[in-house]
């Protein structure tokens, strides 16, 4: 918790089942505040910050120490709009706010598809969905008050929740001033 009270701007974590729009929800937060925006997904693959590949999941087996260790002094620092997947290994005092997004199962079904994922890939992620697992992962490891659930079905969705956490950046920013 110090460590949140010495940073000057906040960070925000965008998370989600993969499909739910984070990466262009992070985006637009981060071109609209000038916060700095890490897709940890390409970070992994930039950096290298990987076990190799998991051919049951179809995807890079995430160095969790290696990214932590990566985006330490850049979340020290502050002013980072964070998204991924997943959210359980990223310690605490890292985020200010933690933002949760939630599609439907049909439309989240359909944005997968069309990103050429198997069978077996899209199943998964609508299963993990339906199962609200992201979103308890969220609130097993954050504290209530930073987390919050929003839908992400459509452009309007996309463009309020936008709104949303800049305006809720530029009240948490004027209170550390």
């Amino acid at each position: 918790m110090g460590e949140a009270k010495r940073r000057l701007l906040p960070n925000i974590l965008i998370t989600g089942t993969p499909g739910t729009g984070k990466t262009t929800t992070a985006e637009l937060i981060a071109e609209q505040t000038g916060l700095r925006h890490i897709n940890v997904g390409e970070l992994v693959k930039s950096q290298q910050l990987h076990c190799g590949w998991d051919e049951e999941h179809d995807c890079l087996i995430l160095d969790e120490d290696k990214v932590c260790g990566a985006l330490e002094d850049l979340m020290a620092e502050g002013g980072v709009v964070v998204d991924h997947h997943g959210c359980d290994f990223f310690p605490e005092r890292w985020f200010d706010l933690v933002i949760v997004l939630q599609t439907d199962n049909t439309l989240l079904y359909e944005r997968l598809e069309r990103r050429g994922y198997s069978q077996k890939k899209v199943s998964g992620n609508v299963e993990c969905e339906i199962m609200h697992v992201i979103v308890e992962e969220a609130r097993e490891s954050y504290r209530e008050e930073v987390v919050q659930v929003l839908p992400s079905n459509t452009v309007e969705e996309l463009e309020e929740n936008v709104e949303k956490t800049v305006a809720w950046l530029k009240q948490a920013t004027a209170l550390r001033c």
